[in-house]
């Protein structure tokens, strides 16, 4: 990304994405995703660690100070934005759970609850969602856990209340509950 590149706008990044769990055209995100109840909230940390445990998001947002980091968010679907988010050091989470030698990836497994997450009520997906990164690239300097954007707290069509991004790119598991 080059640095005289202007973010999108707030509404621009709030009403075009895509959250399958709330719709699986462009504008469902930011329809459905009122349904979602976001506090309270916890994180589970476990599998290949020293210090498995669920910790709820305040919590873990005083982990880490938390870091804006402007990000082109380039979708599968060819397609990009340039967002200020705000997040945390996904390598200073990790690094607190303290992983054994065995843990080669960090998964990332989504809520399950098509009661508050229309979306999920479709077939378009096996629920819950999960994504993956290998230990390298979730410990690298820009792999963040996000937390929000635009300097205020993420939006539930955002991916709130907390949501993993990586630059470019038998282990720990981290899921939202």
């Amino acid at each position: 990304m080059s640095a005289s590149e202007s973010p999108n706008s707030l509404r621009d990044v709030t009403t075009y994405n895509n959250f399958y769990e709330f719709g699986t055209d462009k504008a469902g995100s930011a329809q459905n995703a009122h349904t979602l109840v976001t506090r309270p909230w916890t994180v589970r940390i476990d599998g290949e660690v020293k210090r498995a445990q669920s910790v709820d998001v305040e919590t873990l947002m005083r982990w880490s100070p938390p870091e804006e980091r402007i990000y082109r968010l380039r979708c599968v679907e060819a397609w990009s934005m340039v967002i200020p988010w705000v997040g945390l050091p996904l390598a200073a989470i990790i690094k607190r759970a303290e992983p054994t030698s065995r843990a080669k990836y960090v998964e990332f497994t989504t809520l399950n609850d098509p009661k508050q997450m229309p979306g999920q009520r479709s077939r378009v997906l096996d629920w819950p969602y999960v994504e993956g990164l290998r230990m390298d690239e979730a410990m690298h300097p820009l792999a963040i856990l996000a937390v929000g954007l635009y300097g205020d707290i993420l939006p539930n069509q955002n991916g709130a209340p907390i949501r993993w991004w990586c630059r470019g790119s038998t282990g720990s598991r981290v899921s939202n509950q």
